[in-house]
């Protein structure tokens, strides 16, 4: 049995100031709002090695996930949300349901060999496209942790990349 991922969530996703950032996320207003506060959190996840992020309060999971760039080669660290399933965790590309797919996925494709940072610790993986007859089933457990998911997908044509991570 491979070794489970650490968990570590604080806050709750039931209490009225989760209930109100989920909704508001869903907005476009708030889709801007959170790209704009990236920058903040990823500073936070970094040097806690994500033990800690802004959106923690609300019971957001989040990685810090550190792949290499196709073009550059150079890292490059992006603050996920995550689903926890044990020995695999999921990442969706929404990109706020923007047009163009996340330069990270783009990353992972090129080169599926990353790490992320969760509850504390930086762990390699390998990451690998879920196939098109689990991607419903995985979606919908985003769609658990914040319903703006399915706005997210409701505004782009295009089809959202998941990717299992599994320990390398």
């Amino acid at each position: 049995m491979a070794e489970q991922f650490p968990d570590r969530q604080w806050g709750s996703r039931t209490n009225v100031l989760s209930r109100a950032a989920n909704k508001f996320a869903a907005t476009k207003p708030g889709s801007w709002f959170i790209r704009k506060i990236t920058p903040l959190d990823r500073a936070l996840l970094e040097r806690t090695d994500a033990k800690y992020t802004v959106l923690g309060p609300i019971g957001a999971p989040v990685i810090l996930l550190t792949s290499i760039g196709r073009k550059s080669g150079e890292p490059r660290t992006q603050p996920l949300l995550y689903v926890h399933d044990g020995d695999t965790l999921y990442v969706i590309g929404s990109n706020f349901g923007q047009a163009k797919h996340p330069a990270w996925t783009a990353n992972l494709l090129a080169n599926p060999r990353a790490t992320v940072a969760i509850a504390g610790e930086r762990i390699p993986v390998e990451a690998t496209l879920v196939a098109a007859e689990d991607k419903d089933a995985v979606f919908a457990r985003f769609v658990e942790i914040t319903g703006a998911y399915d706005t997210y997908r409701s505004r782009t044509t295009r089809d959202l990349r998941i990717f299992a991570l599994h320990r390398a």
